[in-house]
Order: structure tokens, then C-alpha cells, then sequence
């Protein structure tokens, strides 16, 4: 029943600063920290499209996604998180337990990132699975990262590496979260994104949104081992996945050359312990150019995942 996990939930939820009405009532009341801006994001999950409910995707894996990709929506704008809402519209058979074990997913990528779950709503119908996540951050006055202020003469860096994510990196989600925040404390950064529907796909919604041209250098993309994997079994390239495949959530920044140069350096201490690679550089034009290591240069078709709702 409805009226039972809604019971088991609220009281699981511990009580938090950041909020003035707790859960219980029918809306939240947030207190924003002093000073600063609100950011808000909104991502739905769908079973048969984002996940498929089987033994490699259990329920705590969906729920810890659901809050991660929001995560990484904050992380790409420089904000830290502060709370989340979470809705559910669960199957009608079984629908008690399958939220309960998506709900301790949610809570223990929160608690990891000290985000306050302050609300959500809870659905029974005769479908698939659906969770939407609303993820609510912070940002000083200004500083929010944005796709639209790549310059030319910037480099691309990137975090981590890239492709391969659907043999299980697409539910195993690791927001950037620490990474951005330390890097906006101490980089300047001119644009970014993260990388949810294919690298070059979303760098390409970077330069489109900056008025300008992406040059990616081939031989620096960072591979993932699982791209390799996924290219041996399907007979394409491990190049092809790492610039199409998407969900790999790492971040894609536009920064000035030596923030670029000095960000690459301190790779590997902490909170950046994790591999951080230039790319390319930002050009004046439009779209993308791919550029081989013997300096040969083509137009580069953005390659990644794209809904399709029809006609």
C-alpha cells in the first residue's frame, strides 16, 4: 500500500538544515544558502529504454542512477548539490518492494554526497517502471558553468574516459560532483557539459550553444578498456564507441590554454584523482573537425543517442 512505504520512507529520512518543512507536508520548504543561486535539473528514467529490471540491474542500481545522472547535470554546472525529489510510478504487482529497494539506491549516493532527499511522489499504474528525479544545487552569483562560453584558443579537457558504458558503467553512474566543485575553486572554466548521450554528440551541443568549431585530436581521446571490449565483440572500433556511445557522465570543459595545461597536471590528487586529458582545441566556425595524429583534418559527424519521438 501507498500509505505504507510512503510511512517506511519518511521515516527513514533524517531530519536536515536545509529544510524549514520537512517531508510530510505537501510541498518542502528549502532554505537556500545565504548568497548564493539555485540550480534545478529534471531527469526521467524509463524501464526497456534506460534500464532493463533483470539480475545486473537490480532495483538499488536503477535508484542510485536515477539521482546519479541528475548529479552529473549539477557537476556540469559547477553546483553543489543541496536536496532532491524523486518520483516513482511503480507496477501494481510488486511494486512495495521494488520501491523499497530503489529508494536505499537513492539514499546512499545522497548520503554520499550530503544531498537532503526532501520530497517526491509515489504512482501504482499497469506500465513499466518510471522514475523522475528533480536534483536542486547551488552556485555562487555568476559562477555557474555553461555550454554557451566556449572561446576559440580554449582546449577541451575531459575527465575519465570514454565509451563501452553499457556493459555496466551506465548504471554504476559516477557524478563528477567533488571533481567540478574543486575544479571551479581553483580553474577558470569557460564552458562544459557532461557527456550523457555521446562525447562527440555533446561536445558538439557545446560549440553549437558557443558559436563555435570543436577540433578533436583522434589519437587523445581516452578509451575505456570497456569501449575495446564492446569493439571486439561487434567488430567496429574502440574510437567509434568512445565518440558515440554515451553515458559515461564524465564532464567536457572549454577552459584557457594554461588552466587547461595546469588542471592536466594536478590530475591524480585528491578530489582529482582520475585521469584528465586535453583533447582538442576550440576554433572559430561551427561544428566539429576531427584531426589525425599526422595533423589531417575531416569534418566530424556528431555520433551518440538521441530520442526519437516521431512524426
Amino acid at each position: 500500500m501507498e500509505t505504507d512505504f510512503v510511512a517506511w520512507l519518511t521515516a527513514r529520512l533524517p531530519a536536515d538544515r536545509r529544510l524549514e518543512v520537512p517531508l510530510g507536508d505537501d510541498a518542502a520548504v528549502l532554505r537556500p544558502p545565504a548568497g548564493r543561486r539555485t540550480v534545478v535539473t529534471v531527469d526521467m528514467l524509463m524501464e526497456g529504454t534506460d534500464f532493463i529490471l533483470r539480475a545486473d540491474c537490480p532495483p538499488r542500481a536503477v535508484g542510485h542512477k536515477a539521482l546519479a545522472v541528475s548529479l552529473s547535470d549539477l557537476a556540469a554546472m559547477g553546483a553543489r548539490p543541496e536536496a532532491a525529489f524523486v518520483a516513482v510510478a511503480l507496477p501494481r504487482h510488486g511494486g512495495e518492494a521494488l520501491g523499497r529497494e530503489i529508494e536505499l539506491g537513492v539514499e546512499t549516493l545522497a548520503a554520499a554526497h550530503d544531498v537532503t532527499l526532501a520530497g517526491g511522489d509515489t504512482n501504482a499504474w499497469d506500465g513499466p517502471l518510471v522514475i523522475s528525479t528533480t536534483a536542486i544545487g547551488s552556485v555562487a552569483p555568476g559562477a555557474a558553468w555553461r555550454r554557451d562560453g566556449a572561446r576559440p584558443g580554449d582546449l577541451i579537457v575531459v575527465t575519465g574516459a570514454f565509451g563501452g558504458s553499457l556493459l555496466g558503467r551506465h548504471l554504476a553512474v559516477v557524478p563528477r560532483v567533488r571533481e567540478a566543485l574543486a575544479i571551479a575553486a581553483r580553474f577558470p572554466v569557460h564552458a562544459a557539459i557532461d557527456c550523457s548521450d555521446g562525447l562527440s554528440l555533446d561536445l558538439a551541443r557545446m560549440m553549437a550553444a558557443s558559436g563555435t568549431c570543436g577540433v578533436i585530436r583522434l589519437a587523445d581521446v581516452p578509451i575505456h578498456a570497456d569501449a575495446v571490449r564492446r569493439a571486439a565483440r561487434d567488430g567496429g572500433t574502440a574510437l567509434d564507441h568512445a565518440l558515440g556511445d554515451g553515458e559515461d557522465f564524465e564532464l567536457i570543459l572549454a577552459m584557457p590554454p594554461e588552466a587547461a595545461r595546469a588542471l592536466v597536471a594536478a590530475a591524480g590528487t585528491p578530489p582529482l584523482d582520475l585521469p584528465l586529458s586535453v583533447i582538442g582545441v576550440v576554433e572559430e566556425g561551427a561544428g566539429l573537425v576531427a584531426e589525425t595524429g599526422a595533423g589531417v583534418r575531416s569534418p566530424l559527424e556528431p555520433r551518440g543517442y538521441v530520442h526519437d519521438f516521431g512524426s
